[in-house]
């Protein structure tokens, strides 16, 4: 069967370097003994070395094109190719609700989906690699005070510890991408509860970070749609500051503080 067409729509960039596509798949080696999910195997430059593992690998791909390649070239796989969208899935039946290591080439377009899907299944998402476009990368791996941190770095971080591993370059892939990719590591920390209402957390971040050039004491308002937050609140010692130097910490104590400030006023838990 002849190669795989690249598709604009589907953002494929498929990696030709036989070199990269190796160290790429050694990432996972930290998890050396649970089953591997690949996302967006394409022509399975990355897939042929993941088999090599010794352990299970299931591989996920939205392209018929690409499965149709894959069934041939993989005919030990037939059974382990999914023709889905992996951002419909249901993570728990891909291996019987076991956790296991998710990695693979990601489409740029919907990378940081593809990492909220991995937030929603933290449990049984112990480690997450690939490669990426490095500014999404760079931005996950940013600390508080860097001008990169943002909604993404603060939500994985709570729950992983992210590695920069390596920069890409861009004739390493056909059609070539416009920017520079990079390989990174995300390891679930130790984090089992955050110590603040989660979904309150994750609304918090995206607000402030939504006007991420302004003091809290500004963006946080919209936590507070057409009611007035008291006095004491909005002159608490973190509302000067700018959303990008908080720590993961400060943001939980934010929670914290701002959860008591609207139920104080009115807003029932639905609400939150």
């Amino acid at each position: 069967m002849k190669a795989v067409r690249p598709k604009k729509n589907l953002g494929q960039h498929f990696l030709t370097d036989l070199g990269i596509a190796r160290r790429i798949a050694d990432t996972v080696d930290s998890y050396p003994d649970i089953p591997i999910l690949e996302v967006g195997p394409g022509m399975g430059v990355l897939t042929q070395y993941l088999v090599q593992k010794l352990r299970k690998v299931k591989v996920v791909e939205i392209d018929s094109e690409s499965v149709a390649y894959l069934h041939q070239n993989f005919p030990l796989m037939r059974e382990d190719i999914i023709g889905e969208d992996f951002l419909r899935m249901d993570l728990s039946k891909v291996f019987n609700g076991q956790p296991f290591v998710l990695t693979g080439n990601y489409p740029y377009d919907i990378s940081s989906q593809i990492f909220f899907k991995m937030l929603d299944n933290k449990d049984m998402i112990p480690c997450c690699t690939g490669m990426i476009q490095r500014e999404v990368a760079l931005r996950m791996a940013s600390a508080p005070g860097s001008k990169a941190f943002g909604i993404l770095s603060v939500l994985t971080q709570a729950w992983y510890d992210v590695e920069y591993l390596f920069t890409v370059d861009e004739d390493v892939f056909n059609p070539p991408p416009k920017v520079k990719s990079a390989v990174i590591r995300m390891t679930r920390n130790n984090v089992t509860d955050l110590g603040c209402d989660e979904k309150l957390f994750k609304r918090l971040v995206k607000t402030v970070f939504n006007q991420r050039r302004k003091m809290l004491r500004v963006s946080i308002k919209q936590m507070f749609p057409g009611v007035k937050a008291s006095e004491e609140y909005m002159t608490g010692e973190m509302m000067t500051m700018r959303p990008e130097q908080l720590s993961i910490r400060q943001f939980v104590e934010l929670t914290n503080l701002t959860e008591t400030e609207l139920k104080k006023i009115g807003f029932i838990q639905e609400n939150l």
